[in-house]
């Protein structure tokens, strides 16, 4: 399940990280204090205070954010 893959991300050492949904919008999780998680819904906010509240099931990958190329 993506919920626990999710909350796994949450508890070791973190990497931040990107949710992509079924109808293929992107969600950055920069942060471990960006996102909740409820056993119904996923809450991301982003660096504005907005929020988006995400129904788990179209919650259909997990990408890691890709480091900043080096100069």
């Amino acid at each position: 399940m993506i919920i626990e893959d999710i909350r796994k991300r949450l508890r070791g050492g973190f990497v931040p990280f990107t949710l992509r949904t079924s109808d293929g919008e992107k969600f950055p999780v920069p942060h471990r204090e960006f996102i909740f998680i409820t056993e119904r819904r996923v809450v991301i906010a982003d660096k504005k205070g907005y929020v988006n509240v995400l129904d788990p099931l179209h919650i259909v990958s997990i990408e890691e954010a890709r480091p900043l190329p080096t100069r």
